[in-house]
């Protein structure tokens, strides 16, 4: 069987590759990040084979990203191997933070496919334009419609799951005319429980979304333009089947109003300045779970309001950025235990005691063009970060742990990076360095016995915590020509003051059941190295294979093995294209996990493989479309988890889905 995969990626990456014909680049080069394209609301069901999929699948195709999955909904985002705390995570550069202590509110589930346009994958320090980060970020891009003759539109999108009986409706309306444009989206998702492979159903897996996005602009003169968003989220009786509560509510409001104006005859070629707030409300319970020891509630709040305002620029052959940008934010959450016997008290604390974090950043970038083929960028930012606890019941209770705690800690942070790029006759390279800071999340400087069922302990803060370090190493090189496309990347960190929970024996833990009690301590360093293999094969007009093989190796000084690293991770596609028909067939899998961290709760997980089927059809009624998707996931029902699935839940068995688009 290895042998057998190991030729189907080859097969793709080196046939033909000297056959291909050489032309002359004379285009300037320019280091870009990684983009998937979602789709604008009238294309997005021309660009993807699934196209009512959640935005997590989308973010898995990059060999950047992968997901730790603790029900079939809301899955946190994780860059070169590196969870939400060393990442950076925005909504149209607006910083925003999850209100839920066991990251079930990742920022990505605040969002639809059906109002996004792309997401933009920085690896590293390349993605430090908004903030401080050590992994690199994700920034998810909404559609924007341009001015124009007045035009309307309207998109109707439905779709079904059998699996878990997934119900899908949305709609999106957008008008715009030369001064005036409006966007408005739809999109409500109704699950129950959803069956592993083998028919076996997974309980509290069941979710119910919905997600309204507007955006509206308007053209204050020829080059000016101010433009207001919203996006409203809810989300009910969502089931975690990982976790030992599931999720009532959480709702989201995200609002922003940003003025662009592009200056003529300047060295200056856009001036964007946005002001945002978003509010956030999660609750946890376990009311619908049986045999539960003590009921508990577990709210939580976030507040954000910030601004940032980027300047593009463009003299001889740099091309500079300048961001400057802040955001101030307040984090709270609370647990409250009910006792079985009505005659005893209620226990009540505050899991994150108020925080208030105020960080005030600059970001500046230059690209550099050496000559036609090769280009030098480079980047610093820095920033002041603040933490304080607000509430003085809060303060006392971490005052237990650490006495001579004052409430407010300053940090001042900073980053730089450096990269060479070089590109002739399709072939391209390119190698950097870069170093960056980021301070300790609130959950891992202020959390109050936060439990963690992955490790099964409580969990301790520690404002006393220095700020992560990290060294970055990268380099690429690639083939690209007219029928084949191929890249190798790879990146090192190098992380010193390493972020863990520890075991405290002198602790009683509080959650009933717990093993004992982590308190957040710094590793002297750890390491991360990733590696990557993509490549596009084109047979002919009609016919196109991609494949992916994705390795990545994480250890501590120790030489222990971190968490969520993910073993050979591989996938492989065909598809075919004609006139209105389309179709593809996927292969992916993981090998064997055996470089699991047993201290950090993991266990080994076996290899997989699943195989998916899609097609579709384009439909056209005079000015109309109608367009089909259809398609079948893991068609052999094969019952499997991987290393990224928490305490080893098991992923969803034989699907068929259909999604139905019309276009007026």
């Amino acid at each position: 069987m290895k042998k057998i995969l190991f030729t189907v990626f080859l097969v793709p990456l080196f046939s033909n590759v000297f056959a291909q014909e050489t032309s002359k680049d004379t285009l300037k080069p320019l280091q870009m990040e990684e983009v998937i394209i979602i789709g604008k609301k009238a294309q997005i069901t021309d660009k993807q084979s699934k196209t009512l999929t959640s935005i997590d699948d989308y973010l898995q195709k990059s060999a950047k990203v992968d997901m730790i999955k603790r029900g079939a909904y809301a899955w946190e985002p994780i860059i070169n191997s590196m969870p939400t705390e060393r990442t950076l995570i925005t909504i149209d550069g607006m910083r925003i933070f999850g209100a839920c202590t066991d990251k079930m509110d990742p920022i990505t589930s605040y969002v639809e496919v059906s109002n996004l346009s792309e997401a933009t994958i920085c690896s590293g320090q390349e993605g430090a334009c908004f903030g401080s980060t050590i992994g690199g970020s994700i920034d998810l891009k909404r559609n924007q419609n341009s001015f124009g003759n007045k035009k309307w539109d309207f998109n109707l999108n439905s779709g079904f799951e059998s699996n878990n009986q997934q119900k899908i409706i949305g709609t999106a309306i957008n008008y715009a005319n030369k001064l005036f444009y409006v966007d408005t989206d739809f999109m409500l998702r109704d699950a129950e429980n959803y069956k592993a492979g083998n028919n076996q159903e997974v309980l509290f897996s069941q979710f119910r979304k919905m997600n309204f996005s507007a955006t509206s602009g308007f053209k204050l003169s020829k080059n000016k333009l101010i433009e207001g968003s919203l996006i409203y989220d809810k989300s009910t009786n969502v089931g975690y089947p990982a976790l030992p509560m599931d999720v009532s509510i959480a709702e989201a409001i995200i609002n922003s109003l940003k003025y662009e104006y592009a200056p003529l005859n300047s060295i200056v070629t856009n001036w964007e300045t946005k002001f945002y707030f978003n509010t956030i409300m999660h609750r946890m319970d376990d009311t619908r779970r049986p045999f539960v020891p003590i009921h508990m509630d577990m709210p939580g709040w976030s507040k954000t309001y910030g601004y940032y305002s980027k300047i593009n620029a463009k003299h001889e052959s740099h091309n500079l950025l300048l961001n400057l940008n802040s955001f101030y934010n307040k984090s709270l959450a609370e647990m409250t235990m009910y006792p079985a016997n009505p005659n005893e008290n209620l226990m009540f604390m505050l899991t994150w005691p108020d925080i208030s974090t105020f960080y005030n950043g600059l970001f500046l970038e230059d690209n550099y063009a050496l000559n036609c083929h090769s280009s030098l960028k480079f980047s610093a930012s820095v920033g002041s970060h603040s933490n304080k606890v607000e509430s003085q019941f809060g303060l006392n209770s971490l005052q237990i742990f650490y006495p001579e705690m004052k409430a407010k800690k300053d940090r001042f942070l900073k980053s730089f990076s450096g990269n060479y790029n070089y590109s002739e006759n399709g072939l391209e390279y390119g190698f950097g360095a870069a170093f960056g800071e980021r301070a300790p999340s609130v959950t891992e400087a202020y959390g109050f016995y936060l439990f963690n069922s992955f490790e099964n302990y409580d969990n301790i803060g520690n404002p006393n915590l220095k700020n992560e370090k990290s060294l970055e190493g990268n380099a690429f090189v690639g083939l690209k020509k007219e029928k084949i496309n191929i890249k190798m990347a790879s990146s090192y960190f190098h992380i010193s003051n390493y972020i863990v929970g520890k075991p405290d024996a002198s602790l009683v833990p509080m959650t009933i059941g717990a093993t004992g009690v982590k308190i957040y301590t710094a590793l002297d360093y750890a390491t991360i190295f990733n590696v990557s293999l993509t490549s596009e094969f084109k047979f002919s007009k009609q016919f196109k294979w991609n494949s992916q093989l994705v390795y990545s190796r994480g250890k501590d000084f120790d030489n222990v093995n971190l968490p969520f690293i993910s073993p050979l991770n591989y996938s492989t596609s065909l598809a075919f294209a004609k006139d209105k028909f389309s179709s593809e067939v996927v292969l992916q899998g993981n090998a064997k996990q055996t470089n699991f961290s047993a201290v950090y709760g993991e266990d080994k997980t076996p290899d997989y493989a699943i195989i998916n089927a899609n097609f579709g059809y384009k439909f056209n009624f005079n000015k109309s479309k109608l367009i089909t998707k259809f398609g079948i996931e893991n068609i052999f029902d094969t019952y499997y988890s991987t290393y990224s699935d928490w305490n080893n839940f098991p992923r969803m068995g034989r699907n068929f889905f259909v999604n139905l688009s019309i276009i007026l």
